[in-house]
């Protein structure tokens, strides 16, 4: 497992993590093995927000009950969670009130007095940057949180927070993967009239994220769009899943370690974030970390995904 010390921070992190959004209805034994395979995969980090949950704060109650981490158990793992969202709606709320009612409520379920990182989850419309500032400098100087991110925001709405908080931003978690990746692939096709892949929708916040030291967190990386199924194994994808087999069998990995792969072989040091269950399929993606595929592979991949190469 590749590890790299996180950019604005002192923590030496998996390019790989662990999204515990599905835990709520797992057996402690179930949450221990789905634990205990990712540690001894190399992955150490663990996501967590405040929503996941039959209620709120439900996955991060899950989780403590089923883990029981004792000091330095706690200690061995980077967990990051999240805040802003409310679930009756939905809708989003960044206050200070609301940021450190959250963090207050997560640090409670999950039975610590700190957590490694935060992210605002999601964008908040009517955020306004001062409150946010408040609640990171108060939230950092406590000791309850060491730093701090944001998911889902264009370069813009991150300028809009940094103007006011002094903090690092030090991670952005975004949807990715091969046939998720508008992010990547509008480059490719900039300034080329009439091809909908060179239309800039984030506002070219993957290179934003490389030039400002923010670490991008792929997430869904197996799934082809917004929650609508996984590409692999899918017949909707017969060219991708055939050169993904290809790939897998080249490297003697499984399929899932080759999705992960094509995200960690860019150089902007992404980390993957897991969100499946299933302790087999974590273990299997991991061993995508270790895999550097050539330019060829990378850009065969893109290609078979749906996208144009010039």
């Amino acid at each position: 497992m590749k590890t790299f010390t996180l950019p604005g921070t002192d923590m030496v992190v998996p390019n790989v993590i662990l999204g515990l959004m599905r835990i709520q209805d797992k057996s402690d034994d179930e949450v221990r093995t789905l634990i205990s395979t990712a540690r001894d995969s190399g992955v150490t980090f663990l996501d967590h927000a405040a929503v996941y949950g039959n209620e709120k704060h439900g996955c991060e109650r899950r989780f403590a009950e089923a883990m029981r981490l004792s000091s330095s158990e706690r200690e061995q793992f980077t967990i990051q969670t999240k805040a802003g969202i409310i679930k009756d709606g939905p809708y989003f709320d960044f206050s200070y009130e609301e940021l450190i009612r959250s963090v207050d409520g997560s640090l409670k379920a999950l039975g610590t007095d700190y957590i490694d990182i935060l992210l605002l989850h999601r964008p908040d419309a009517l955020v306004e940057p001062e409150e946010v500032a408040r609640a990171f400098d108060e939230l950092s100087a406590s000791g309850k949180v060491r730093a701090f991110g944001v998911s889902n925001q264009t370069p813009n709405q991150i300028e809009l927070l940094r103007k006011q908080v002094k903090q690092p931003i030090v991670a952005n978690q975004l949807q990715l993967s091969i046939t998720h990746s508008p992010m990547v692939a509008q480059g490719l096709a900039m300034n080329m009239q009439g091809l909908d892949q060179s239309v800039v929708r984030d506002g070219g916040v993957l290179d934003y994220c490389r030039l400002n030291d923010i670490t991008v967190q792929a997430w869904s990386p197996f799934q082809a769009g917004f929650f609508d199924g996984p590409f692999l194994g899918s017949d909707r994808y017969p060219e991708l899943n055939a050169v993904v087999d290809r790939l897998a069998e080249k490297y003697g990995v499984p399929a899932e370690a080759i999705a992960v792969a094509w995200i960690t072989r860019h150089p902007a040091q992404m980390q993957v974030v897991l969100g499946t269950t299933t302790p087999q399929r974590v273990a299997a993606a991991a061993l995508g970390s270790d895999i550097a595929l050539t330019r060829a592979e990378w850009y065969e991949l893109l290609r078979a995904g749906g996208y144009t190469i010039p």
